[in-house]
């Protein structure tokens, strides 16, 4: 429970209880209700409760305005209710790097800490094993193993559950897709065996599609077999067009049989395009990406290995990387050596150098916290808690990681070292350059391997990445008062000006938000109105909530009931934490087409926390233009 629990429980119980909720969302400063009965809410309690500005009722809401820390409160109602929560989550902007890293880590935040913990028994097996405890065929092995490397396994069952959070689709479809996905038969090598058993050992495949083999039909369709366990492409794929049947459905099923009917048909169409579709395309991916490697190793080693080094955990995100495995696996049973994987050798150590320089700098205790378990999952070469938790979301640790991995790469494969065996991951790979014979110059080379990679990760983190993220004593510059003469806060919006109290919103125009004034906007960008950090950016980036550096927080909210446009016609140039500077661009907004969707552009800028100044001082010019003084908060 958060720290507004008991205001959370008030509030569910004066809008009639959980029961007379629809749904709840949240914008800049107000819980928005949709309420079965609005006659059931207590306004007037409402209204004098401590911690609730006022109430509202507009465009089929009931709208309980609580100010910039509606986040925590709606976090607490949310809980108290027994709410979901999903109508909040909003799509994700960017570009579609950005938004792909959305995904990916979307899916993977949840169980970070069960991955890591999965990653540290390997690895302690790993260890007994090399130690010579016991072997890798006792039943002390096999039973740590099966512990460790259960959550890898069933990989599309896990993200089958996450991956559908993130959608919006029912999360117990997610996780029968992701079994699905698992299933013994339906894996490539199974039908191939299947049909083996009845044709001959080796007999070709009757059906081919997109030129790859195919062991049986459905529908007369040719079906291509994939290996679906431990796979994280395709469920996130499949998910998210389940999605998308599942709100078609929706539509279209009559409510009082939605609860069978509708998984009925997500799974009855998403799966089989999933296994005929999605599973082929991942496979011819694959496929090309093992050719290229193939061309790529003969023409240069040196040039291989600072490529895959670089590239490797990329594959790795997206399973792409059993690519190169197979051709691993053919050298080393034809030849009795490999030079495939060895590029790839400096990758963990690289990540786990970047999470420890990133320990040292982040600002996020909870963040902080998951970097010592997933620095030992890496040591033992278990990286996906660090990639999935850590560095990918912050993005720039993550490409020096890459970096270091390259060098590595390039070291090990101009030193020629081979691999005899594929054995241990992470610092316990370093036996498997050691030849039959006893030499172990190959060993030596990957520890110089190891050093350069975790060398090079760490001191490009260290030295050139910050982390972003806002201290939590950012706030306390606001409680603390910091003595100031006067506070300038320059306009935002050119336009013209008239008093707060003119706003056709009521809640804005009885000042219940704090001191301010109003602008009719004739340009449709926000600029940064003094030195200071973005404390607040709503997903549909019609609000903006700011504090200056020395303490004013300012909230813009651009236009009236502007946050049902969803983010249309707005562009932000900024995010939530940004350190911004006076005349920055904040936001850009298309005031015609706004205007012509229906909406009043009127724009209120408001000093939030008023009530820390002497005075709050509003120009008293008509019009207003760049850079020109808009308010003075007198301390």
């Amino acid at each position: 429970m958060g720290k507004y629990n008991e205001l959370a429980k008030k509030i569910v119980e004066n809008v009639g209880g959980e029961g007379n909720i629809n749904s709840l969302t949240h914008c800049i400063t107000r819980l928005r209700f949709k309420l079965k009965d609005e006659s059931k809410a207590n306004d007037d309690i409402l209204k004098n409760m401590d911690g609730v500005v006022t109430v509202m009722k507009s465009g089929g809401q009931y709208q309980v305005v609580i100010g910039n820390h509606v986040p925590d409160v709606y976090a607490d109602v949310i809980e108290v209710a027994h709410l979901s929560g999903e109508s909040e989550e909003a799509p994700s902007d960017g570009n579609i790097f950005n938004r792909l890293i959305d995904i990916l880590s979307g899916c993977f935040q949840p169980f970070l800490g069960a991955l890591a913990a999965a990653g540290m028994v390997k690895g302690v097996n790993a260890l007994f094993v090399f130690l010579k405890l016991y072997t890798d065929t006792s039943g002390n092995y096999t039973m740590l193993n099966g512990i460790g490397d259960a959550i890898f396994y069933f990989m599309p069952v896990i993200l089958g559950y996450t991956a559908a959070k993130k959608f919006r689709l029912n999360p117990m479809v997610g996780i029968v897709i992701g079994a699905a996905l698992c299933y013994p038969s339906v894996q490539g090598g199974a039908l191939q065996a299947a049909y083996e058993a009845g044709a001959g050992a080796g007999a070709a495949a009757p059906f081919s599609l997109l030129g790859l083999p195919a062991y049986e039909t459905f529908l007369g369709i040719p079906w291509v077999g994939a290996s679906y366990t431990s796979s994280v492409v395709p469920i996130i794929f499949i998910v998210a067009f389940a999605a998308q049947i599942q709100k078609i459905a929706k539509k279209v099923i009559p409510a009082v049989v939605q609860t069978f009917l509708v998984p009925f048909f997500v799974l009855l169409i998403a799966l089989p395009i999933g296994f005929l579709i999605i599973g082929p395309i991942i496979s011819m991916l694959t496929d090309l990406l093992s050719s290229g490697f193939s061309a790529l190793m003969n023409f240069s080693p040196a040039l291989y290995g600072i490529i895959l080094g670089f590239f490797w955990q990329v594959l790795v995100i997206f399973g792409l990387h059993w690519s190169v495995i197979p051709l691993a696996i053919m050298q080393l049973t034809q030849d009795g050596a490999s030079q495939v994987l060895v590029a790839s050798f400096g990758a963990s150590f690289a990540q786990t150098a970047v999470v420890i320089a990133m320990y040292f700098k982040l600002k996020d205790k909870k963040l902080k916290a998951l970097c010592p378990p997933a620095i030992i999952s890496g040591i033992f070469g278990v990286t996906e808690p660090a990639i999935y938790g850590i560095t990918l979301p912050k993005k720039k640790p993550f490409i020096f990681s890459m970096i270091g991995a390259a060098a590595a790469g390039f070291y090990m494969m101009s030193s020629g070292v081979i691999s005899y065996v594929m054995g241990g991951l992470g610092i316990f790979g370093v036996v498997n350059f050691i030849d039959k014979a006893g030499d172990a110059s190959g060993m030596m080379k990957s520890f110089i391997g190891i050093a350069i990679a975790g060398l090079i990760g760490f001191l490009l983190t260290f030295f050139f990445w910050k982390d972003d993220a806002v201290e939590e004593e950012v706030k306390a510059v606001s409680d603390s008062k910091i003595s100031v003469n006067k506070e300038i806060v320059a306009t935002p919006i050119q336009g013209t000006i008239a008093p707060l109290a003119t706003s056709k919103d009521a809640a804005f125009a009885q000042g219940a938000l704090g001191k301010g004034v109003l602008i009719h906007p004739t340009k449709g960008e926000v600029v940064a109105p003094f030195d200071g950090t973005v404390m607040t950016l709503f997903p549909t980036k019609h609000a903006i909530g700011l504090i200056s550096d020395n303490g004013l927080e300012l909230l813009i909210h651009i236009g009236l009931d502007t946050v049902q446009l969803d983010g249309k016609y707005f562009e932000a140039f900024v995010q939530q934490n940004d350190t911004v500077k006076k005349g920055q661009v904040l936001v850009r907004f298309d005031i015609d087409a706004i205007q012509k969707a229906g909406y009043n552009v009127e724009t209120p800028i408001i000093v939030t926390n008023a009530g820390d100044y002497l005075d709050i001082l509003e120009s008293q010019n008509k019009t207003i233009g760049a850079g020109e003084e808009l308010i003075t908060a007198l301390v």
